[in-house]
């Protein structure tokens, strides 16, 4: 069973054209990666098309990283093909590779100037002083360093060290860049600014991405598609919408975001619609896929698409349940109510503070008894 999402027409978040006739810039085929009897990487198979900005997401020890410095040439496979436009890189040394790669500590050089930073993969191979100079000129413009040029790392702000590095990573015009945590330095102010600072940049250049992140925001704002790794293997790929609303499994719908997830047997099957027994009553599913009446199924349930109310609804549906407030997290924009139902389940509902609490008139506090239901469309169908 596979909670698969209808055939969206062509977006932005889409990302550029995945034609099956256009042969994608990067190809991972059957790649294992161990270390003695570990594996960190373990048979993975992907395609990056170019104009991407792919995320490779997941939590410390799934694998991510160790497969970001295969791309790079770092670390060889134990097994599989690694292919970039076309070439494979099995016997291709990291210099020698259309890559580069921006390291989450930056790796500036403290001594050199942001100029001098920039420049210093150009000359390593040997370009013309006028070439470098108008390269420099043109990237410190699209990341606005341009009146930074004679400061040293240590007389900027991370933020803008985080560009200076990045500019240093694309001077080289590589055909895949290569980012381990980029934004992992920054504080998480700084990091939402930057996240779409890094989005219009690679748009600008054309630049194929591959982002390695643990932050599951972080990925779902940059990418246009996202892979979630754990242990060694990809568990998901899909668009950030795909990810979130149609999870293919508990672990993808516990990972990203958050989710209340029931157990139930199916009971009623019609040509859209299931009736799904479950601990806390009955769950009117609709859905898209072939399940059979008798199944045992998981259901998952973001806690924004919950409604949470101190009357009762209008209309009474299989999808409404009565609970108590058990405890609230106020969030500013959000508040996360903890409700206890008659069978002691907590359910998490998140609900939008639209209104300044002084002018709330159906105000909802500790021990209240209220309502939760929810759109037969809203459920999620999980696989174990």
């Amino acid at each position: 069973m596979v909670n698969k999402p209808p055939a969206p027409e062509q977006s932005k978040e889409q990302g550029p054209s995945q034609d099956a006739d256009q042969e994608p810039l990067l190809q991972i085929r059957a790649v294992t990666k161990k270390f003695g009897d570990f594996t960190a990487v373990n048979d993975v198979n992907l395609d990056i098309h170019k104009g991407e900005l792919f995320c490779l997401l997941g939590g410390s020890g799934c694998g991510k990283t160790t497969l970001l410095r295969m791309l790079a040439g770092f670390e060889a496979p134990s097994s599989g093909k690694i292919i970039i436009d076309g070439k494979d890189m099995s016997d291709v040394p990291p210099y020698q590779r259309p890559t580069n790669m921006m390291f989450q500590n930056y790796a500036l050089f403290p001594h050199m100037s942001v100029e001098k930073n920039i420049s210093f993969g150009l000359q390593q191979d040997g370009f013309s002083k006028s070439e470098i100079s108008d390269r420099i000129d043109d990237i410190l413009r699209l990341v606005e360093l341009q009146d930074y040029k004679k400061r040293r790392p240590q007389q900027l702000s991370g933020g803008q060290r985080q560009r200076v590095a990045l500019a240093r990573a694309l001077v080289k015009e590589p055909k895949l860049l290569l980012l381990d945590e980029p934004l992992g330095a920054l504080d998480k102010k700084l990091r939402e600014q930057t996240q779409f600072e890094l989005m219009n940049i690679q748009d600008k250049v054309g630049v194929t991405f591959v982002v390695v992140t643990h932050d599951q925001e972080e990925a779902m704002t940059l990418s246009t598609r996202i892979a979630v790794m754990d242990q060694g293997k990809f568990v998901q790929i899909g668009t950030p919408t795909e990810i979130y609303e149609f999870p293919e499994n508990r672990f993808i719908a516990d990972f990203i975001g958050s989710a209340n997830i029931f157990e139930g047997k199916v009971i009623e099957t019609s040509a859209n619609h299931l009736r799904i027994k479950t601990e806390i009553g009955h769950f009117d599913v609709e859905h898209n896929i072939e399940v059979s009446k008798g199944s045992h199924v998981y259901i998952g349930l973001r806690p924004e698409k919950i409604h949470l109310s101190k009357q009762a609804p209008e209309k009474k549906t299989e999808n409404q349940i009565l609970g108590v407030i058990d405890d609230i997290g106020y969030l500013g924009n959000t508040s996360r109510y903890k409700v206890r139902l008659e069978n002691g389940r907590i359910i998490d509902v998140t609900a939008p503070n639209q209104v300044r609490p002084k002018n709330r008139t159906h105000h909802i506090t500790w021990e209240d008894n209220v309502y939760i239901h929810w759109d037969a469309s809203s459920s999620m169908l999980l696989n174990k």
